[in-house]
């Protein structure tokens, strides 16, 4: 009996609007504060380092997944290029990392719309957003275009409050000191804000085209959403010190606040919670495709592998990812999760590149050094991390690979 197939339905306008809601979401929102303690005043130079680190990962991302045009995304890639272990490792690291980050995103949205009851408007958020993605992945890119409109209108009343600030805000200029550490630091931190981007990838098995799509849609969603930050950057960088942002829970409310349009500023926080659903809206179902690779693979249960006749959705993945983050809403604070995705994240993207050196010649869409700078990027912005959260990360990730060992040798 032949198992059920995904639907190729995604456009590449479609898989643009996919990778740019999953990336426009609560990270322009919240990495400001965080990033300006660790960089002081050069929070714009992090903010450069992330992007090209990011992109040289896009572009190996995209390459690798025209080869590869299947769900799963970097665990499909390492296996094929590297060795199972080096997918394993990738998958697992995927599966940890961004489900922390649908944990994290859930109760970003529940403080800023509904912060006395936080995880249950996050617990609400993410019902809903399972009920939305069991609709198809054609309607997700509907939702997605529409949150990405009011993600917009958010962030254009954020550029007109600049303009308008009281002089006492605007004119604030005491610094923060920092160094080199401190800088990669803080482009560690802000690499959270681009971690979308592959999402486009994992949708694999599901866009029109892939050899095509993949490619052209990567590097354009990442290009936008990196000019729009350098935007935001700067005006947060001018609106006040970095002192004073460093100590701010939210950074872009604050700014309107302090401005003759402090009216609206209600406005944002909706703005902010409507942006962390978009990106629920794609990374639920990105988890959801890789458990399904891996499940395939009898590298976690085979349950998980099973795909709807009918709606053609991973279900079983879907749901579990679900009820896991739910789990987390009520079980970790926000800071616990974001330093459970982070070095988890960034090790999936190294992999990502070192999968991209092995393409061959004829293979190629970008120079293979791109591929070099991605790797050394993220090993470097992953060591720069936190050591608390270097830590926890590295120990969840091996506690990952025994457990797959311990598998494979009770197989044998």
């Amino acid at each position: 009996m032949t198992a059920a197939a995904l639907r190729r339905q995604l456009t590449p306008a479609d898989a643009v609007v996919v990778g740019v809601g999953s990336m426009v979401g609560a990270g322009v929102f919240t990495i400001w504060a965080p990033a300006a303690a660790a960089a002081g005043s050069w929070i714009i130079l992090s903010l450069v380092i992330a992007g090209i680190v990011a992109m040289c990962n896009a572009t190996s991302s995209a390459q690798l997944a025209a080869q590869h045009p299947e769900s799963g995304g970097t665990y499909v890639y390492a296996r094929e290029r590297l060795s199972p272990f080096w997918g394993h490792v990738a998958g697992w690291g995927f599966i940890v990392g961004k489900t922390a980050s649908c944990a994290a995103m859930a109760l970003t949205a529940g403080n800023y719309i509904w912060p006395e009851r936080a995880s249950t408007a996050a617990t609400v958020a993410v019902v809903l957003i399972a009920t939305i993605n069991l609709g198809g992945l054609s309607r997700t890119a509907l939702v997605t275009r529409i949150v990405l409109a009011v993600t917009a209108a958010t962030l254009i009343i954020v550029v007109a409050s600049s303009t308008v600030l009281e002089p006492s805000i605007a004119q604030s200029n005491s610094p923060l000191d920092t160094n080199a550490y401190g800088i990669l630091q803080a482009a560690g931190l802000m690499f959270f804000a681009f971690a979308g981007y592959a999402r486009i990838a994992t949708f694999g098995e599901e866009v029109i085209e892939p050899d095509r799509t993949i490619p052209w849609a990567i590097p354009r969603a990442l290009g936008a959403v990196l000019v729009l930050y350098l935007i935001i950057a700067v005006i947060v960088m001018t609106s006040s010190s970095p002192s004073e942002i460093s100590g701010l829970v939210a950074p872009l409310a604050f700014i309107v606040e302090s401005s003759a349009l402090s009216g609206v500023s209600w406005l944002v926080a909706i703005g902010a919670g409507v942006a962390c659903f978009g990106v629920l809206l794609n990374l639920i179902p990105g988890v959801a495709r890789t458990t399904l690779a891996l499940a395939r693979r009898h590298e976690l249960p085979v349950w998980f592998s099973a795909v709807s006749a009918q709606r053609a959705l991973p279900l079983r993945a879907e749901l579990a990812v679900v009820a896991v983050v739910i789990a987390l809403i009520h079980t970790v604070s926000l800071t616990s999760a974001l330093s459970l995705s982070g070095v988890a994240v960034l090790t999936y993207y190294a992999i990502t590149n070192a999968s991209a050196l092995q393409l061959e010649n004829s293979e190629r869409l970008w120079p293979r050094w791109i591929a070099w700078l991605g790797l050394g990027g993220c090993i470097v912005l992953v060591l720069a991390l936190p050591w608390q959260v270097l830590i926890c990360g590295t120990a969840v990730l091996i506690i990952g690979a025994a457990a797959r060992s311990i598998a494979l040798r009770r197989m044998s």
